[in-house]
């Protein structure tokens, strides 16, 4: 009994150890250093890592799950890592601060606020519109998006508009600003590289 305790012990030690290996040092002490967790799309996105190589973050994400699972709560120094098929509607910075089902949650908002006002499939959002959400599995995490700005179809046949995503997780703030587009007569936007 004694024996598998202390090597389930070690196993949840060395995959600590690869996590911790696997992230950046702003993803392993920002929430112990006190750093700020507000992104927008102008500053460096923490949470993104984009100077890794796919590989690599989904072998962090599947490290650090096992190290959350080893070490029981840590404290929110783990992210989440973003559900690929909601890549087209939520950002990095926002995707890794929630867990799968609050970022199901937020890309239905980001569909809903980008709806025509008028229903119409050829229509365009208004600016002001928004729609809100609250996380369905923890109490501390809601968030809205919201149009800030609309264009018309420009000319490569694009109406693009810039959506503000913001999301309250612990009672800290995240904001994201993405640009997003479609190609009539797609009723659907999608986030712009």
């Amino acid at each position: 009994m004694l024996g598998g305790s202390l090597r389930s012990l070690g196993l949840g030690a060395v995959a600590l150890a690869l996590a911790g290996l696997a992230m950046p040092a702003q993803a392993q002490f920002g929430g112990l250093l006190g750093g700020s967790r507000n992104s927008s799309s102008n500053s460096d996105d923490k949470c993104a890592e984009t100077n890794r190589s796919a590989g690599s973050r989904i072998a962090g994400g599947i490290l650090g799950s096992l190290a959350s699972r080893a070490a029981g709560s840590a404290g929110g120094l783990l992210t989440y890592v973003p559900v690929a098929s909601l890549t087209d509607q939520l950002t990095h910075s926002i995707a890794c601060r929630l867990d799968p089902d609050e970022q199901q949650q937020a890309a239905d908002a980001t569909l809903e606020a980008t709806r025509s006002a008028d229903g119409s499939e050829d229509g365009a959002p208004e600016v002001g519109q928004m729609a809100a959400w609250t996380s369905n599995t923890r109490d501390d995490v809601s968030g809205t998006s919201t149009v800030v700005a609309s264009n018309d179809v420009d000319d490569d046949g694009l109406q693009c508009i810039m959506v503000s995503d913001v999301i309250i997780v612990k009672g800290e703030e995240t904001r994201a600003e993405k640009r997003m587009c479609r190609r009539p007569p797609a009723a659907r936007y999608a986030i712009a590289a």
